[in-house]
């Protein structure tokens, strides 16, 4: 079996922030918009339906769960959930926060702005926060 590894791609562009179940959770580094990231630690897989029927099932409940998290606390208007993969073939979904004023909206958030990273103390808070709210997950 292969090692899992992060493509590197997600690893430039994203901050750990917990190991879930079936994925691990990472933050875009562009706090432009509340934008997290699940990767299924499993090797070569770019599609949800490659996974086994009990591990889709799980990734969806993390989903939810992450979703329903950060409709809640940062008071989203939407929550996008999407698994392109069209840059990165690596399986991975984006669960980002909209607002109906955002600098991107009702467009992607994909490459429209210049990325505004996070200082160390947003990313405390936020892991403290993830990992608060989902320490049995």
């Amino acid at each position: 079996m292969d090692k899992f590894t992060l493509d590197k791609r997600l690893e430039h562009d994203s901050i750990f922030i917990k190991k879930l179940k079936i994925s691990n959770l990472y933050l875009m580094n562009d706090a432009n918009f509340p934008w997290f990231i699940l990767v299924p630690v499993k090797s070569n897989i770019s599609e949800i339906f490659e996974l086994e029927l009990a591990e889709q099932n799980l990734l969806m409940s993390e989903i939810t769960a992450i979703a329903k998290m950060i409709k809640l606390h940062f008071k989203a208007d939407k929550i996008n959930v999407a698994a392109l993969g069209n840059m990165v073939k690596q399986l991975h979904i984006h669960i980002i926060a909209r607002y109906y004023d955002d600098l991107a909206f009702p467009d992607t958030v994909w490459g429209k702005f210049p990325a505004k990273t996070y200082n160390a103390e947003e990313i405390t808070k936020l892991k403290e926060i993830f990992t608060a709210k989902f320490s049995a997950m």
